[in-house]
């Protein structure tokens, strides 16, 4: 029987410690394994240096773990549009991860996907967890490919949660090139840089702040039984121009726009539907966009 603990998988990156962060100040004990230098040690957290394909760290842990939460990913859709064989260095560690768990059938296995790219440009928005999955790019094609095979492993008798999260952003947020709209908008203003938008900045977006969707992992892993698949997201979209015009707003400060040719990897528009989470588990997002960007501001203008 697995023990108390809880290990998070990828657990440095930015949902990671503020989840990690938030679990040590309900007196659990955390073991994060990360290849990044976290910033997130604090008594009740047990940093290893590693990564998800590191089986003797695996092996080591999984005993004392009850919970794994699986947020570790090395590609954005846009670092592998041109590099699908990157998506590798996802999917052949998580099946390594299946392989070890197979000894640990009490173990209850978080995994987050994507809700912004496993259902591709949907017939229908809000689109719901029961719509046909047809990603665009091969990140979102190496989560649908995940998830099939953690499909399999339910159907072996673990319990496996799927969470599809939308666009998360927040304080603590890394910027990367090509990824985090929020974070991204927030810096250019910071620096008076150009914002480069591919598109004509109408593609629509669902966000989730970072402590809301902290909260719905929490929820998840308060029900170890649970082999649901659930968005998590605002339900509301925003066109990318809406957010730079709140983002403006917060900051008071404009900033000049580059517009670029579309590309084929971005949805057109993506909303989640979050009625089944909310009536699984009676989450629900507690930030809305506008105070989202005000925080996440406030928190980069200071640092």
């Amino acid at each position: 029987m697995s023990g108390d603990s809880i290990l998070l998988l990828g657990g440095a990156g930015f949902i990671g410690t503020a989840l990690a962060r938030r679990l040590a100040a309900q007196g659990k004990r955390v073991h994060v394994i990360s290849r990044r230098n976290p910033t997130c040690i604090e008594p009740g957290i047990v940093v290893h240096a590693g990564d998800l394909g590191d089986v003797s760290l695996l092996e080591k842990l999984l005993p004392e773990c009850g919970t794994v939460v699986h947020l570790a990913s090395t590609t954005t859709p846009g670092s592998s549009a041109a590099h699908p064989a990157r998506e590798l260095g996802n999917l052949v560690p998580t099946l390594q991860l299946l392989e070890i768990l197979q000894r640990w059938p009490h173990t209850h296995l978080i995994f987050l996907s994507s809700g912004g790219t496993v259902y591709g440009n949907p017939a229908h928005n809000p689109v719901s967890e029961l719509a046909p999955l047809a990603p665009l790019s091969f990140h979102g094609a190496n989560k649908v490919a995940l998830e099939g095979f953690l499909q399999a492993f339910r159907a072996s008798g673990h319990a496996v949660t799927v969470l599809r999260p939308s666009n998360a952003y927040g304080p603590g947020q890394s910027l990367h090139q090509g990824f985090g709209l929020v974070r991204t908008v927030l810096q250019n203003i910071l620096r008076g840089s150009p914002l480069e938008i591919w598109g004509d900045g109408e593609n629509v977006r669902d966000f989730v702040y970072v402590d809301d969707m902290v909260e719905a992992i929490l929820l998840a892993a308060a029900r170890p039984e649970d082999s649901g698949t659930y968005n998590v997201g605002s339900g509301k979209g925003y066109t990318i121009n809406q957010v730079l015009a709140i983002a403006q707003q917060v900051s008071g400060v404009p900033v000049p726009v580059e517009y670029h040719p579309a590309r084929s990897v971005d949805v057109r528009e993506i909303v989640l539907d979050i009625a089944h989470i909310r009536a699984v588990t009676g989450w629900q997002p507690a930030i809305g966009l506008e105070e989202g960007i005000a925080r996440t501001w406030h928190w980069l203008a200071q640092a």
